[in-house]
């Protein structure tokens, strides 16, 4: 029962396990069928094996959501066709947008930094570092003459010991600045170092990687058809914030559909891959020809490590028919059908 106070969300999603488990039921139904009908085989030998019975299947496909953001659109219906590429859901992408812009900022920073280091220093600041040049040298030219004077003064004992030392020291200091301008200049022209400028690639090339990057998770906000096919189930709606995972679309591939049936074991040695069989759909008046496409080397329901005779006639085996025929393209999914070994006179 489903509760009157239920959600629209809730309700949908506790009829899509009710169709699950009806399904899984109708799976139940066939092993005993099967049961069944091995038994009344075993008794009544003369009248050949029993149909194998199965249902009319179609590839079950889930567009999962990307992110736990709200559906802002849904661009499809039950029942929809749909082609591999469509759009099929958006999500809320704000936050993700938001964040590709700071990405995009930070792109742009990182370029600028490595464009500042490629061009070197700006004229003006070239003109600064020669004057700043000319200066030191004015100065420890000035300074220098001072020295040589009060040296000569110092040997005749006319000044002071302490006076020469100190424009010794101011000799010394402008001899320095000189050395630090001369220094600043060199650096102008050799230009910035190959290292910086490697870094600075570097700190692009991050940018870029991590700006294209929030490209992709924007692309997977905007669901699309990764198939042909048609929509079987939407378990969300618009508003509504699925959690990652969780299945927004789910799609039946179109194309060949296929016969999934339980073989019981007393027909499963017959029944190999690449073998023919003919095919009954319930509701269409023409059997089709059927290529066998899997059979399960291990039984369902029955998971016995050791079987005796009676217990070997319960088990039944999964196999998949694929079913080519035109007729059968356009049939839906879940049509009970029966399966009978060996092809049409």
């Amino acid at each position: 029962m489903i509760c009157s106070g239920a959600t629209p969300a809730s309700r949908r999603r506790t009829l899509h396990a009710m169709s699950k488990l009806h399904h899984n039921r109708y799976i139940y139904y066939c092993y005993i069928y099967c049961f069944i009908s091995s038994f009344l085989l075993t008794g009544c030998g003369n009248r050949g094996p029993a149909p194998i019975v199965g249902t009319l299947e179609r590839h079950r496909i889930e567009v999962a959501a990307t992110a736990s953001e709200q559906i802002a659109t849904l661009s499809v219906q039950e029942g929809n066709r749909v082609t591999r590429g469509q759009t099929l859901a958006q999500l809320d992408d704000s936050a993700q947008r938001a964040q590709r812009g700071a990405l995009a900022a930070d792109l742009a920073r990182a370029r600028q930094q490595l464009l500042e280091l490629q061009h070197g220093a700006r004229p003006e600041e070239r003109t600064i570092t020669a004057s700043r040049l000319s200066a030191a040298q004015a100065d420890y030219a000035q300074a220098q003459k001072d020295f040589e004077r009060l040296h000569e003064l110092a040997g005749r004992g006319l000044i002071a010991t302490a006076q020469f030392d100190e424009q010794q020291r101011a000799r010394d200091s402008a001899a320095a600045t000189l050395r630090g301008a001369q220094a600043d200049v060199q650096l102008q022209r050799s230009g910035t170092r190959a290292e910086q400028l490697q870094q600075a690639q570097s700190a692009v090339d991050a940018a870029e990687a991590q700006l294209a990057q929030q490209d992709v998770l924007l692309q997977r906000l905007q669901l699309r058809a990764p198939v042909d096919g048609s929509v079987e189930s939407i378990p969300y709606r618009v508003g509504e914030r699925p959690p990652l995972g969780a299945p927004v679309i789910v799609l039946l591939a179109s194309g060949i559909p296929y016969a999934r049936v339980y073989v019981p074991e007393s027909q499963r040695a017959q029944v190999r891959a690449g073998g023919t069989v003919q095919v009954r759909i319930d509701g269409v008046p023409e059997n089709f020809t059927g290529t066998v496409r899997y059979v399960a080397a291990e039984a369902s329901f029955t998971p016995y490590f050791a079987l005796t005779q009676r217990d070997r006639s319960r088990l039944v085996y999964v196999a998949e028919i694929d079913v080519p025929a035109a007729a059968a393209r356009d049939l839906p999914a879940g049509v009970p059908l029966e399966v009978t070994l060996g092809t049409a006179p």
